[in-house]
């Protein structure tokens, strides 16, 4: 019953649990579908962008499977608790979301063609839900790695509620803020849907598309945003 109370309320950072200064595991050196590093710092020409939209497995999994993207890997991003574990961040005491890390090559994917994914691939307008999966750590979010991304974001989001309000959704909830400290999740997570193909997924999108981003106004103003990002 404790930890229930929390799943719903974003604990401040005097509320949040402690953490710790180190993390109590380590993280696998490779990509067990992509081949690629999946901790930085990462090659210069790439860029990050971190997307939560509910339970992280089925999130990587539509990223490693967009082509342009050159690595992923699960963690825990927006929240207060230094080096989280997964049941701290459960417990809603830690104000993380359980995020994927996409680390892609502008010059074969654009940043608007990975929120095209993003938006279509989850519901954006269920708060601290994403299906049947309930609490603060499922809810929908943007963390962005320069101004250019969070420009982006923010005009591919308003251009995806015009389109989600006439197919009679309701207010887009996600969180759109520039990136802070990102901490990878427990190995097992890690491509999980890699290692258990049959295992749970949990995403789902609304069925209602985004526009191409070569044919709409914010996907031809929207920079790839290039960060080399190392944190």
């Amino acid at each position: 019953m404790f930890l229930n109370r929390h799943k719903n309320h974003l604990p401040s950072a005097d509320e949040a649990l402690r953490g710790r200064t180190e993390p109590e595991f380590d993280v696998p050196a490779r990509h067990t579908v992509l081949g690629k590093q999946l901790t930085g710092p990462y090659p210069a020409d790439l860029a990050v962008v971190d997307f939560g939209m509910g339970c992280f497995w089925g999130a990587e999994r539509k990223f490693w499977q967009t082509p342009g993207v050159w690595t992923t890997l699960v963690g825990y991003q927006g929240g207060h608790t230094p080096n989280p574990t997964y049941d701290e961040v459960c417990s809603g005491l830690t104000a993380h979301t359980e995020a994927v890390r996409v680390v892609y090559d502008p010059a074969l994917v654009s940043f608007a063609e990975l929120l095209k994914v993003f938006w279509e691939s989850h519901n954006p307008t269920q708060g601290n839900r994403q299906g049947n999966d309930s609490g603060t750590q499922y809810r929908s979010a943007v963390y962005t790695h320069s101004p250019d991304q969070l420009t982006g974001a923010q005009a591919s989001r308003d251009a995806y509620q015009q389109i989600l309000t006439k197919a009679g959704y309701g207010d887009i909830t996600t969180e759109i803020l520039p990136a802070g400290p990102f901490y990878p999740a427990e190995p097992y997570h890690q491509q999980y849907l890699d290692k258990n193909p049959d295992g749970y997924c949990g995403i789902g999108g609304t069925g209602v598309n985004l526009d191409s981003p070569s044919e709409t106004n914010w996907g031809r103003s929207c920079p790839t945003g290039i960060a080399p990002a190392g944190d």
